[in-house]
Order: structure tokens, then sequence, then C-alpha cells
């Protein structure tokens, strides 16, 4: 299993489109999680795109820093979910060349982050449809049931 996922800048571009409420002006993504988690470098530091979360927060002000924490097993486990992945592989799950992990049902409409509800899908779909669906539940307050959700 591939823990890090890199992709050409233009499938970037493309997948963080429908993320356009967040601010990615002076940062570059190096690479992602088995999940489509987005790593950024810029002037100040790295910064992480939490799919699931739907944040995008500066978490490691060096590079030294970034590397420690993914050398770390609790660094493997929460930025690059390494666990569920390799579960997911386990099941017969293989992302190939442009893939990542990504949850049938997501977890912001009640999907459970779980090999039962993991699938292999392109980079760009997955990131894409992520983005739309937190984008149209942003102002929800918390534990509003939520249907009806339509992606373009």
């Amino acid at each position: 299993m591939e823990p890090i996922r890199r992709f050409p800048p233009a499938l970037y571009a493309a997948a963080l489109e429908s993320w356009s409420f967040l601010d990615f002006a002076g940062k570059s993504p190096l690479f992602t999680s088995p999940f489509g988690d987005v790593f950024f470098q810029a002037d100040n530091g790295f910064w992480f795109l939490d799919v699931l979360a739907g944040e995008l927060n500066h978490q490691w002000s060096t590079q030294d820093e970034l590397n420690a924490e993914l050398n770390s097993r609790s660094g493997q486990d929460e930025y690059l979910m390494i666990s569920l992945a390799g579960q997911a592989e386990s099941s017969g799950l293989q992302p190939g060349e442009g893939e990542v992990y990504s949850f049938r049902v997501p977890p912001v409409l009640g999907g459970a982050t779980e090999v039962s509800n993991i699938e292999v899908s392109d980079f760009v779909v997955a990131l894409d449809i992520a983005g739309q669906i937190r984008k149209q539940v942003l102002t929800l307050p918390p534990g509003t049931p939520v249907s009806g959700i339509s992606l373009s």
C-alpha cells in the first residue's frame, strides 16, 4: 500500500476547484493521503486539507516537523488513516494510478469510517464531490438532518 500519493499539478487544480471556500493562496500541493487529504507547502510551513472535516489547517512550521509527524504511528493514523487504508487493501481494494480511497456515503452525511463504506475512486472526482458536499453543508448547524444533496 502506498501511504503517500502524488499527482500532477493539473489534477490537484481540478480536484480542488470545488473547495474554493477555503484559502489556497500561496499554497502548493505536495502529496495526498491514501484518502485524498492534501498536504500543502507554503512560505509559512505546511498545511493539511482534512477532507473528512472539511478544514484547511496550518499544521507544521518545518519539513522536519512534518516528517516526524508522518513517521510516527499516531501521525500516520491521524493524517494518513493508515490503519483503515491497510484494512481496505486487505479486503481487496487497491487504488490504481490517479485513484484514492473514498467513502461511498461520506461521513459528513452519516456514513461510517469503516472498510464496508470504502471504495476506490478517481482522485479528481472524489475530492471534487467531497468539496461540493462540504460547501453545501458548511453553514448548517451541527446535527441538522441532511437530504437532497445535489452535485454539479
